[in-house]
């Protein structure tokens, strides 16, 4: 790891949980939230799936976490923007930036081509096949009101005249602490077009380079995590990107959401994700490669695997814990991992 360069790590609440497992409510989740704070975690995150893998409304749950939290940041991971309305989504996460004092990261994506979000597309009465569209220009509408106030936007899919959230009689138009908030944009290239297609594969992560750097203020991806040559490989083009835009590097995160288990060994770590997984996604084995979720071992092998895809580029981990045990996990990874990632000098506040 770079000497002086921090690396910050949140907690993913898991709010799909709730739905189907009987030990963790929605009381539970709100009390992670307060535990991961109270642990010294940068953030906490939800996820977002209106029914192609249905979970508790982010936006909602981020209000209700932000009055029981104070200082950790709150975020989508990830949010799939596209099928939102960008107007309303505005209105809706600038409140939630006053409710938080600030606080909120919006984490989004385009979505996956699954059949599930295929669905949830065609529902809205929107055409899949132009989501790249529909999510950039989304995006630009976003910043705009988020840093002007208003939209003038025209594009494709989107064409509005002086939009505002201002009648002319309010103190001024309806604004987020932060101007903006900070949007970080999901990019996940072989979940998209698979792992034996490289041609199709580079021009996707170029398109999604321009993209980060023009309509974001970070990256998140996931889900490849015996790759971090990857990851180190996306971020040169991203990091190209930001420099024809002529932005400045600094002003970005580069994030990796990583799913783990950790435990006094490594056995009993893989016993502890199989009771996970076969109690929740008893299909997902099936379906996917579950080591390319993230790391399941002990402390130390927890923390070298986040070594590695920090030297790689990563400076910020959301974590997501495969575990019947959401409160063990936090306090464990607090405990016995983050304190190796402390810069030198820096202590608990």
């Amino acid at each position: 790891m770079e000497q002086g360069r921090a690396v910050k790590f949140g907690v993913n609440l898991n709010n799909r949980e709730p739905l189907i497992a009987p030990d963790y409510s929605l009381t539970d989740l709100l009390d992670l939230a307060e535990t991961a704070e109270t642990a010294g975690f940068d953030s906490v995150w939800v996820g977002d799936s209106l029914f192609s893998k249905p979970r508790y409304e982010p936006i909602n749950l981020l209000s209700a976490i932000s009055q029981r939290t104070k200082k950790v940041k709150l975020g989508t991971a990830c949010m799939v923007s596209g099928t939102r309305n960008p107007l309303y989504l505005a209105l809706e996460w600038a409140t939630l930036d006053q409710l938080s004092n600030g606080r909120t990261i919006l984490g989004t994506g385009m979505g996956n081509p699954e059949e599930g979000v295929r669905r949830e597309y065609a529902t809205q009465g929107l055409d899949f096949d132009k989501r790249a569209g529909i999510f950039e220009e989304g995006l630009a509408v976003l910043r705009e009101l988020w840093t002007d106030g208003k939209t003038d936007f025209h594009g494709a899919h989107f064409n509005f005249d002086d939009v505002s959230f201002y009648s002319g009689t309010e103190m001024g138009p309806l604004m987020p602490v932060q101007t903006p908030p900070p949007i970080w944009v999901v990019s996940n290239p072989r979940l998209t077009v698979g792992t034996r297609q490289e041609d199709k594969t580079e021009k996707f992560i170029s398109k999604a380079a321009r993209r980060i750097a023009t309509y974001g203020d970070g990256w998140m991806t996931c889900c490849r995590a015996r790759h971090p040559e990857e990851f180190a490989a996306q971020l040169e083009q991203v990091n190209q990107a930001i420099a024809e835009t002529g932005r400045a590097r600094s002003e970005f995160v580069m994030s990796y959401q990583v799913t783990m288990n950790i435990a006094d060994s490594r056995s009993e770590a893989q016993r502890g994700i199989d009771a996970y997984i076969s109690q929740y996604y008893p299909e997902l084995s099936k379906a996917m490669d579950l080591g390319e979720w993230g790391p399941v071992g002990t402390p130390d092998d927890i923390a070298a695997w986040l070594q590695t895809f920090a030297d790689a580029g990563v400076d910020y981990f959301i974590c997501r814990f495969g575990s019947l045990d959401q409160f063990g996990q936090v306090e464990r990874l607090a405990k016995d991992v983050l304190p190796l990632f402390q810069p030198v000098g820096s202590g608990a506040e």
